[in-house]
């Protein structure tokens, strides 16, 4: 991809209280082995109070990144979150704001697009390189929380594959039913990536039926064939599950890569 000059753009929505991690979010990505001036850069505030916090920090760091990233932009727009950024009615306003900022971001020259949390802590220098060399239309790292006895603990749940008792299950409740990992403490059945085995190396990938949204890399053409972040419930899923289930159903290869581990 690099010796092709294809490039990359890395799209992060904003809360309010995530501002504080943007500088460790700019030094990973200057880090990354993929060539910065490759490399676009989209944040989107999702708060009028955040926009000139936001603005000030980025053209503060502008003055140190600019001559190295192709292109760091803001977006600005209010949405609605309640308290819970965990539960059902947030995840469809994420949705609203994912999508918002691709279709304000994503330009005609970007091959990839990299959707990646402001708050991640630790992640390779050579990620981008060693995803884009699975060539999967979407492909995720598998994402763990950073402890600091280093113990074993997953963090994105997202990431799965349907098992034959997730599928049976979803024959018995409505068709509005959200089987959302972790919510409701329902027992959805499914594979995790986080409860997958590790030590097949890095390169071993297996096949998603949904991903999260903390790393996750997408072929260009995927979103701008119509694979998004859907604001309502699909197939019993919102926002970035649903987005897997609608590029699975759309013939797009979705894996994961369980024993390719970052820290959030």
């Amino acid at each position: 991809a690099r010796s092709r000059g294809e490039h990359l753009l890395v799209l992060t929505p904003l809360l309010p209280e995530n501002t504080v991690f943007l500088e460790r979010y700019f030094q990973l990505l200057d880090k990354s082995t993929y060539p910065n001036h490759l490399i676009s850069i989209g944040l989107l505030a999702t708060d009028t109070s955040s926009l000139e916090e936001v603005s000030v920090l980025v053209r503060r760091l502008q003055r140190r990144w600019f001559r190295r990233f192709h292109e760091i932009s803001v977006y600005q727009k209010n949405f609605e979150f309640g308290l819970n950024h965990d539960d059902p009615y947030d995840l469809t306003i994420m949705a609203r704001a994912r999508n918002y900022l691709l279709s304000s971001a994503l330009r005609d020259f970007h091959s990839w697009v990299a959707w990646v949390d402001v708050d991640l802590v630790q992640y390779p220098p050579s990620i981008f390189d060693d995803l884009i060399k699975v060539d999967k239309d979407v492909v995720v790292p598998n994402v763990l929380e950073y402890r600091q006895d280093h113990s074993f603990w997953g963090y994105d749940k997202s990431n799965w594959a349907e098992t034959d008792y997730s599928l049976e299950m979803q024959k018995w409740v409505g068709q509005d039913y959200i089987l959302m990992e972790g919510y409701n403490n329902v027992n959805t059945g499914r594979h995790l990536l986080v409860d997958m085995p590790t030590h097949l190396g890095n390169e071993h990938k297996v096949p998603l039926d949904s991903v999260g949204a903390t790393f996750t890399l997408v072929k260009s053409h995927v979103h701008r064939e119509g694979a998004n972040f859907t604001p309502f419930v699909y197939q019993h899923q919102v926002e970035a599950e649903a987005f897997g289930k609608a590029a699975n159903a759309m013939g797009f290869s979705v894996y994961g890569l369980p024993g390719y581990m970052i820290y959030h």
